[in-house]
């Protein structure tokens, strides 16, 4: 097993493994990965579409890029966002585009931020973004891997690695749910929605990089499902295995569960 001092770096099927000594190496090296994809993409065409996850997982990495990487080129970003509870307002404390807005657009500024609204016709704001995503198309995603193996709000009852649309609404299954509660966004299961707009896994693995942030020992198992099980919806995390694209960032909390 991996301790609290082993890193190193191993492929598994596509995607390229990092485990960095602590969660500060990790999210530097996640922000030092995302900075040489949005410079290549605006040296390329002059601008870079990039998609964030949210949540406390992420929150190390966002501060080393927003605030610690100065190269960052910002002025020439489109900013996008995975996931929205539907009957969410922009200014919820929950809520995912204020998370974007407060963390990642306001002190960074970005050319542009295209949000999930959760308020509003659900089914039309999915064909909304879908259209948006289909004229952006994604240089880079930055995603974290849910308690239960989601990515985004693609949960395991709802995750479909062949899924025909890009933005869909979702009901959440209650350990995602949970999830929102341990992380201190919500006071209780009963106030968490029980539904939410979310980006799809084929329209979040079509970026043309996919970064996978995930610290914290309480994602061990669904790493490990990730990495070692069957490359299955009952775990929408390992899709990441499915393409050569994707880096995977770890740190020995959330590695421990890995084989040597």
């Amino acid at each position: 097993m991996l301790n609290a001092v082993q890193t190193g770096t191993r492929d598994i099927d596509g995607a390229t493994v990092h485990v960095l000594a602590d969660v500060a190496a990790m999210a530097r090296a996640a922000a030092d990965e995302a900075l040489a994809v949005m410079q290549a993409a605006v040296a390329s065409r002059g601008t870079v579409h990039v998609m964030f996850a949210t949540g406390n997982s992420q929150l190390a990495f966002v501060q080393a890029l927003v605030h610690e990487t100065p190269a960052v080129p910002w002025a020439d970003t489109v900013v996008f966002h995975m996931d929205e509870y539907v009957g969410v307002g922009p200014d919820h404390p929950a809520g995912f585009q204020r998370w974007i807005r407060e963390r990642i657009v306001e002190p960074a500024r970005p050319k542009a931020a295209y949000y999930v609204e959760g308020l509003g016709d659900a089914e039309a704001e999915c064909r909304r973004y879908s259209d948006l995503l289909r004229h952006y198309p994604l240089d880079l995603c930055c995603l974290g891997v849910g308690e239960n193996g989601h990515l985004a709000f693609n949960d395991p009852p709802v995750a479909d690695f062949a899924d025909p649309r890009d933005v869909k609404v979702v009901e959440l299954e209650a350990a995602c749910r949970l999830q929102q509660v341990h992380e201190g966004h919500f006071p209780g299961l009963e106030d968490v929605p029980a539904h939410a707009i979310t980006v799809t896994i084929p329209a979040l693995l079509r970026a043309g990089r996919v970064l996978a942030v995930v610290p914290e020992a309480r994602k061990a198992e669904p790493v490990a499902a990730a990495l070692t099980g069957p490359i299955s919806a009952a775990c929408p995390a390992s899709a990441l295995r499915t393409i050569p694209y994707a880096t995977i960032y770890l740190e020995p909390d959330s590695a421990r569960l890995l084989p040597d």
